[in-house]
């Protein structure tokens, strides 16, 4: 038995505003208790950050929270419903194998979810185990990590726990439970659950709650719930161009996982594209590209569409007028998105001002990129150290045309070369995490319990602009393949 004192050595500081909404979007559901857990990985540096005791939560004591066996005395565990399109298909949803213990109230003053994942089963669960294999909950922290360095907003990692007990999906596997922090868990899934099962007024007070929880400095005072529309439609633009920048593809794109707060959330079938080319797809789910790279800022659109689907009451007490005001927001997305994207396409590129003719140079390169099929990455890195001889591109048609262009380019900006050079070197990252990478750590934690493979991976990952020559080895490309690689859910 574990006593209150104890636990609170830990440095829990939690407070339950989710818990104070509507009771029809959570039912109150604690963790299901594990067996035998053993912390695999611990992320000491978020820890502090967030108030918490490093030693404490690596006791025995602290591990049963992180596990699930027990939680602070302060604590409301509860898993959320939401809804959500998956792959365009509607469904009632809901957190089916994880659970929120509440709210962290940092030092800063920040509130931050921490939630359970792969906790066991709740009211949402259908047919499934609610738990989670070992293999994607060690994905889902070295990936968002990664994400964390590359400056990109992202749910974070806490801790890593496995529970003693065997799982099975094709076949027998670890369990694992994975402590995720985030901004919040409200989704445009979540918005859609109410919209659908609950009242207007449950719909009122949830949006006023996620304008005060993410957007408290935004003068609400003309059209309150406009502007939360507005502003979730500002920061996913943001959110997908950095994606873009970096190559990242996020492979389940469903409404349920576009959180509000403009933070990455869930890393189930994710991975980065080596060779650039839009239709680039990893997901095993996903037959027929639907959420492929190059598709990434069509489907952010059409699920804040969505979005302002659920809106619509709130907007305007005309429908026509409530559906021209979201039309109007909703256009908007992509030259937001698009001036993101040009934004940080020219930072790649060390271009420090505008010209009309930078999105064709851009778009040139890309094309040349795509023909040869160039590692996108490893490209831009040569770039930025004039090392042009070290890409494919190299020798091939049209690409001494286009370098000189760029230099040409380049030559008309006031600012210096070393500005240009450190504005390139601060947005190409020296490395990635390289899926063939990702899967030798997590085959060798998973068949063999050795742990030294991912640790020294998100070593060289959490400076990914570094450029430092120990990272040299994780830029290199994997061996050739006769079978295209797959990631998979791991639900």
């Amino acid at each position: 038995m574990i006593h209150t004192n104890v636990i609170n050595e830990a440095g829990w500081n939690f407070d339950n505003s989710y818990a104070r909404l509507p009771k029809s979007v959570f039912t109150t559901q604690g963790p299901n208790p594990v067996s035998s857990p053993k912390l695999i990985i611990f992320n000491e540096s978020l820890a502090t950050s967030l108030g918490l005791n490093v030693q404490a939560l690596q006791s025995n004591d602290g591990i049963a929270v992180l596990a699930g066996n027990q939680f602070p005395e302060d604590a409301m565990p509860l898993a959320q419903a939401y809804a959500g399109h998956q792959f365009g298909y509607f469904n009632l949803l809901g957190d089916g194998r994880a659970v929120l213990l509440g709210e962290q109230i940092t030092p800063q003053g920040d509130r931050v979810d921490i939630q359970l994942k792969g906790s066991g089963k709740t009211a949402y669960s259908r047919r499934g185990d609610g738990r989670a294999s070992l293999g994607p909950m060690l994905r889902e922290y070295m990936i968002s990590e990664a994400m964390h360095a590359l400056g990109i907003a992202t749910t974070r990692s806490l801790a890593v726990v496995t529970t003693g007990e065997s799982i099975f999906r094709e076949t027998e596997q670890p369990g694992a439970i994975l402590t995720r922090v985030a901004a919040s868990h409200l989704r445009v899934g979540t918005f859609q659950y109410v919209a659908n099962w609950g009242t207007i007024e449950d719909l009122r007070v949830l949006a006023d709650y996620t304008l005060q929880r993410h957007f408290s400095e935004v003068d609400t005072d003309e059209n309150r719930y406009l502007t939360l529309l507005k502003e979730v439609i500002k920061r996913q633009a943001v959110l997908i161009a950095k994606w873009q920048l970096v190559g990242f593809i996020h492979g389940v794109m469903n409404t349920d996982n576009m959180a509000l707060s403009g933070e990455t959330i869930d890393y189930g079938p994710c991975a980065f594209m080596d060779a650039y080319d839009p239709a680039t797809v990893f997901s095993s789910i996903d037959m027929h590209g639907r959420y492929a790279y190059g598709n990434q800022p069509h489907i952010a659109a059409w699920n804040l569409a969505r979005f302002a689907e659920t809106l619509l009451p709130l907007l305007h007490v005309n429908e026509e007028q409530a559906i021209k005001l979201a039309e109007n927001a909703i256009s908007d997305f992509m030259k937001l998105y698009q001036h993101h994207w040009l934004t940080g396409m020219r930072a790649k590129l060390g271009i420090l001002d505008e010209e009309l003719e930078d999105a064709s140079l851009i778009d040139d390169l890309l094309s040349l990129m795509q023909r040869n099929h160039a590692d996108y990455t490893n490209t831009f890195r040569a770039l930025t150290f004039d090392k042009p001889e070290d890409t494919v591109l190299f020798g091939t048609t049209g690409f001494a045309q286009w370098h000189e262009q760029w230099q040409a380019r380049l030559s008309r900006q006031q600012e210096s070369k070393t500005s240009s050079h450190l504005l390139m070197q601060n947005s190409n990252p020296a490395l990635i995490p390289r899926n063939h990478r990702v899967e030798d750590a997590l085959e060798a934690a998973v068949e063999d319990g050795d742990y030294t493979v991912m640790e020294r991976l998100l070593d060289v990952l959490s400076s990914p602009y570094a450029h430092a020559p120990e990272q040299a080895d994780y830029s290199t490309l994997p061996s050739q393949s006769t079978r295209p690689y797959q990631t998979f859910c791991g639900t």
